[in-house]
């Protein structure tokens, strides 16, 4: 709920694995992931970038917080991507808004019908995802991109509770990248569907479907290459990659 984070939960969080069970919906869940402190490094780090600032956003208030999800409570797909970067959503406040990875995204959202416009500036700018929402296994901007171990273990509850609390209508996660692919799967293995073994390596264009442990609905799991300048420059992820990718995603979940 970037769309305006209000001060509900205005006090620091640094236990993520008991504030985010406590959380009763994805609104409230978006409001706790905003105040969290719990990693000291990464917390030193998203709020040197958002003093700094980067020279083209001098004249910009930078997030300079955690980032919560973005899409609706009731998204029948879910991407998954790294983390924020250190001036894209730490700046922004929104996921994937502000960098180049996220003017990619979001074009191919809109193109396949999935997003209402295809730019992503910033909060407020009129952009609605449909029956979609963007996460990330990490929820602040880590230095050079590059999370511990730890730091990804510690934040795996609010991944964790925004899952469990998209569990009625979600069908299909889009994974962007080997590391969200591998921090997801321990936190679905957790939760209301079963890893088969062995694990689904990796890949581009990957599907594993992974039965449910709850006698719900079955979840399709799709391995897509991350939208990094690293790979959309070099043409190692190309526009009609991701499209096909997001277009199987909507099959999937009968989106029509």
């Amino acid at each position: 709920m970037t769309e305006g984070i209000s001060e509900l939960v205005a006090e620091p969080l640094a236990d993520p694995a008991r504030t985010a069970a406590a959380a009763g919906s994805i609104d409230e869940l978006d409001e706790r992931v905003a105040h969290c402190t719990a990693c000291p490094r990464l917390v030193a780090w998203r709020e040197k970038v958002a003093r700094d600032k980067r020279a083209a956003f001098r004249e910009e208030q930078y997030w300079g917080r955690p980032v919560p999800g973005f899409g609706p409570s009731d998204a029948s797909i879910a991407v998954v991507g790294l983390a924020p970067a250190a001036h894209g959503a730490n700046r922004t406040g929104r996921m994937f808004t502000g960098d180049r990875s996220g003017t990619v995204l979001y074009r191919a959202l809109y193109d396949v019908g999935l997003a209402s416009q295809p730019d992503s500036h910033r909060i407020g700018d009129g952009l609605e995802l449909f029956s979609t929402r963007i996460t990330a296994p990490v929820r602040c901007a880590p230095p050079v991109n590059k999370p511990t171990p730890s730091e990804r273990d510690t934040c795996r509850p609010w991944l964790a509770r925004e899952l469990e609390l998209l569990r009625p209508t979600l069908r299909v996660v889009v994974v962007l990248g080997g590391y969200g692919w591998q921090a997801l799967l321990p936190v679905l293995n957790a939760s209301a569907w079963r890893v088969p073994r062995p694990r689904p390596k990796f890949g581009h264009d990957v599907h594993a479907q992974l039965p449910a442990a709850d006698g719900g609905a079955d979840l399709h799991l799709l391995g897509c290459y991350h939208v990094s300048q690293q790979n959309t420059f070099t043409g190692r992820l190309t526009p009609e990659m991701l499209r096909n990718v997001l277009t199987r995603a909507k099959d999937l979940a009968e989106l029509g």
